[in-house]
């Protein structure tokens, strides 16, 4: 598969199989973040990979019962270092990295932004200063994930001035 096939066929999956990933296909999806740009290349984050079973289920209600973020063989969170202006952007980067490699090989992910950033942090004993960008579901989807239309080129382009 090649970049453009990943994105254009890249869906959102919220129902997994109960199938564990495999850590060498773990590493690379991991890796693909490691390897993404940032800003000055200061590379301002950290990656909290959560497995445990006990762990995923406490951290449900802390992304508003989201059940499936309980489901999933992984849950990556994507953490930064706030004193770096472009933490955020950064850090999203490279967790998109992440769900592109993870499509190339079968497995699913899905954006987790409504979170109650105090209960992951408490829970994944993750310091007061580091902040919690995104977490991001991987795993094998148990369905395909639905297609949601895009606004066309013409909607959201302007060549050289608006």
């Amino acid at each position: 598969m090649n970049v453009m096939e990943a994105i254009k066929t890249r869906r959102s999956i919220r129902a997994y199989r109960d199938q564990e990933v495999s850590r060498s296909d773990l590493l690379e999806v991991l890796e693909a973040g490691r390897l993404a740009p940032s800003a000055g290349n200061r590379q301002p984050w950290w990656f909290v990979v959560v497995t445990d079973p006990d762990l995923k289920q406490r951290l449900v209600p802390a992304c508003h019962n989201q059940t499936f973020v309980g489901e999933a063989g992984v849950v990556i969170v994507g953490c930064a270092d706030p004193k770096m202006k472009w933490h955020m952007v950064d850090t999203a980067i490279a967790l998109d990295h992440m769900t592109l490699a993870a499509w190339e090989k079968g497995l699913g992910t899905c954006w987790i932004g409504a979170f109650e950033e105090g209960q992951v942090k408490q829970i994944l004993g993750i310091p007061d200063e580091v902040k919690v960008v995104a977490l991001l579901t991987l795993g094998w989807p148990a369905r395909e994930g639905t297609f949601r239309g895009r606004k066309s080129l013409d909607e959201i382009v302007r060549w050289e001035r608006w």
